[in-house]
């Protein structure tokens, strides 16, 4: 709930200063809201693949898994298309909240979803919540959440906002079926789903950043790959 009322206040708080600064400015801060979210999806990624050996050496490690879920999971991503049904619900919100003449509030409900969904953070906060009564996981999720959603809202508008919702349904799925999902979240699992969820976050970036559009929706599959491949 703190993680959904965090985004909904960092929206707003966002929504307002879009309405007061120029349009320039606004390019200028989606500029760097891509180039932070790259940033923090190729650090995660390094962070977790990059290992240093004892002789100082560096080298990557779980390469065959990291290859296996994104192609694996961008031919079940695609079969199923879930960024199409992600975008026919972000129609359906437009819609239903009276903002069809929104152009941007898709882009903005699909790419702010994805922003704070995809993460080991959603996972473990939410296992830990629930199994161990330890919500500060989630507590520091929310703070990061409320200012990426604050400043995507500022410059794609509303659509952004809604992502509370996207956040609510996925985060409290993974609360509810906490004791199922406890035997298999291994620290083998989560650092495995924390490279490969990096790396959607990282793609995500680059949407931001104007780059071929990467159908970031269709590969989270993979995420589910990464960690049946190391159990």
């Amino acid at each position: 709930m703190a993680n959904v009322l965090g985004i909904v206040g960092g929206g707003l708080l966002g929504l307002g200063c879009g309405r007061l600064i120029s349009e320039r400015f606004q390019k200028t801060l989606m500029m760097a809201c891509a180039v932070a979210v790259m940033f923090l999806g190729l650090t995660g990624t390094v962070k977790e693949m990059l290992e240093v050996g004892a002789d100082g050496s560096l080298s990557l490690v779980g390469t065959n898994c990291m290859l296996a879920s994104l192609i694996g999971g961008a031919l079940l991503g695609e079969a199923i298309d879930l960024e199409d049904k992600m975008e026919r619900f972000g129609i359906w919100l437009r819609r239903r909240t009276g903002s069809s003449g929104d152009t941007r509030f898709i882009d903005g409900f699909v790419t702010a979803s994805l922003t704070v969904c995809i993460g080991a953070m959603a996972v473990i906060g939410s296992i830990n919540d629930r199994l161990l009564s330890d919500p500060s996981v989630l507590f520091a999720k929310t703070v990061l959440d409320a200012v990426i959603v604050m400043i995507m809202t500022s410059t794609l508008g509303k659509g952004c906002i809604f992502s509370a919702l996207s956040v609510g349904i996925f985060q409290g799925a993974i609360f509810l079926a906490a004791g199922f999902l406890e035997p298999v979240m291994t620290p083998a699992a989560l650092k495995s789903l924390s490279a490969v969820g990096n790396i959607l976050i990282f793609c995500v970036g680059t949407n931001l950043f104007g780059l071929p559009h990467v159908r970031v929706a269709n590969l989270l599959p993979a995420l589910v790959i990464a960690v049946v491949w190391v159990l």
